[in-house]
């Protein structure tokens, strides 16, 4: 399962919209989940719209939540978009199989059986989770706390049963540009993390669409869905007669 986890606190400004990107993600398996980063101030109604606006387009999750909240939210976004991943597929073969996509169509018995394969396929299931951290200049005050819920997010992830790996990328990669830079390839490791920070050049403006394409072409460049969606679809076969 294929996820990019966006870390902001404003508006994009520069290139493509992200909600256009997010939907092109969607498209190929891969969940947006979007967190809102506050801090005495607020993003703007215009800042929280968009990050809702992301993670519906990319079949995600958002949140707004100030620094002390970051940790615990993108811990409880990345299990949920899991298992949230894990039911569309559940539903998408139920709809097969009875010809009714909802569980609780389901006699209780099977609906039971069928809760305790979701729960288990979302601790077993490989998962890879893209971060994109908004390196804007206003972003800058709040990097302890993005550095401090990466580290708890790695912790959190080594304790599934099922692999899971953390690939890092900032925006913009320099001041006056529109790119995206990645910081650490695919890792189970905590020490790359931790490597990140001390070299991120905070600053320049927000082009949070051309960076999630830059994550989408990431993607594409390997096979890092080796279980895909169509995998998924099929796994409850066993299951619901």
């Amino acid at each position: 399962m294929k996820q990019i986890l966006l870390i902001t606190d404003g508006c994009s400004n520069v290139g493509l919209s992200p909600v256009v990107a997010a939907a092109h993600a969607s498209s190929e398996g891969i969940a947006v989940n979007v967190v809102g980063v506050l801090d005495h101030g607020d993003v703007g109604e215009l800042g929280a719209t968009e990050i809702d606006e992301i993670a519906r387009a990319g079949g995600g999750l958002s949140r707004l939540v100030n620094m002390r909240q970051l940790s615990q939210t993108v811990q409880m976004m990345t299990r949920k978009t899991v298992v949230q991943t894990i039911q569309l597929a559940v539903q998408k073969e139920l709809k097969q199989v009875l010809g009714n996509g909802a569980i609780e169509a389901l006699p209780p018995d099977k609906r039971g059986e069928v809760v305790r394969v979701i729960d288990e396929l979302g601790e077993t299931s490989g998962l890879q989770v893209a971060l994109l951290i908004d390196a804007s200049a206003s972003m800058k005050p709040k990097l302890a706390a993005v550095e401090e819920a990466i580290r708890d997010l790695m912790l959190s992830l080594q304790a599934r049963q099922g692999k899971s790996e953390i690939a890092v990328f900032h925006f913009p990669g320099t001041k006056h540009g529109d790119d995206c830079v990645m910081d650490l390839n695919w890792t189970t490791h905590l020490n790359g993390v931790q490597a990140i920070f001390p070299k991120l050049q905070m600053g320049g403006t927000t082009p949070t669409g051309p960076a999630i394409m830059h994550v989408i072409d990431f993607y594409r460049r390997g096979d890092y869905g080796r279980q895909s969606r169509d995998e998924t679809d099929g796994m409850m076969s066993g299951y619901v007669v």
